[in-house]
């Protein structure tokens, strides 16, 4: 690769990473995608330099649990609101790496999210920054904003590497005021990862889309990768119908059980072997 192309030269070769996010948006995902931030969303960068917004977060969910189930235990806030935020580097990570082999900035400065008008989750998701890590063969690689890395295995250590920078601050921020362990928060930054990689590929609608995405989750987390707290566990297992599927072992507990009427979900760790 000609390292002194021109960007008229690069323009020409292959497009950037908005063009990324609109053709995943025009996949079924499971929010929106876009690389502006309207009015009313939120920055990752600016929820965490004032963790005190963290608490106006759970105290919407808070005032939603109580209407759908007449509590709104503080673990279960706080849990909750720890998955919905680290679901967001994750699944821009995940579904750049699913769909494009394009791996993005992850730092809080580069990422904002929707929470939704009904329950207080993030429903639409937006990445701010042009630059992004590709393979020799994408079509963009030549791209002023393109960094190229020779494989597949290094273009997952670059995602590896960057979802965990932006886990790490969150760790760092959210622990003091959501008094939830650092092995709780590094557990369900684990779940996250895993759970978006997979779910990129069974959003495909395929036993082999889905299989796509298991194989990615194989590789970004082919072995355990402290602070993290597991490789991949996604493995093929007997349904109640008869036939196999996959499935994985959670690390974190949603603490969803404190509700009235509820239980530990399937697999919880509360009650499931190690």
């Amino acid at each position: 690769m000609n390292q002194q192309r021109s960007f008229r030269d690069a323009r020409e070769v292959g497009d950037g990473l908005a063009s990324s996010l609109r053709r995943i948006s025009g996949r079924q995902t499971r929010s929106e995608l876009r690389s502006d931030v309207p009015e009313g969303w939120i920055r990752c960068s600016e929820l965490l330099e004032t963790p005190s917004n963290f608490d106006e977060w759970r105290g919407l969910l808070g005032d939603w649990l109580l209407r759908e189930h007449s509590a709104a235990p503080a673990s279960t806030t706080a849990s909750w609101v720890m998955t919905w935020y680290l679901h967001v580097p994750a699944y821009v990570g995940a579904l750049l790496w699913h769909h494009e082999r394009r791996v993005p900035s992850l730092k809080p400065s580069s990422l904002a999210f929707r929470l939704a008008d009904d329950r207080p989750h993030p429903d639409g998701m937006a990445q701010l920054d042009d630059g992004f890590h590709c393979l020799p063969t994408d079509p963009g690689s030549a791209r002023p904003e393109a960094t190229v890395v020779r494989d597949e295995r290094a273009l997952a250590a670059v995602l590896r590497a960057r979802y965990l920078a932006h886990a790490a601050r969150f760790v760092q921020v959210y622990a003091p005021v959501s008094r939830l362990g650092r092995r709780t928060l590094w557990a369900a930054a684990t779940d996250a990862l895993e759970n978006s990689l997979w779910w990129a590929g069974r959003q495909g609608g395929t036993p082999e889309a889905e299989g796509a995405g298991v194989a990615d989750a194989a590789l970004v987390l082919d072995e355990r990768y402290a602070p993290l707290t597991s490789a991949s566990t996604l493995r093929l297992a007997e349904g109640a119908d008869g036939h196999r599927e996959w499935t994985r072992r959670r690390e974190s507990c949603c603490f969803s059980y404190l509700l009235p009427s509820s239980d530990e979900c399937d697999g919880c760790p509360r009650t499931c072997s190690r």
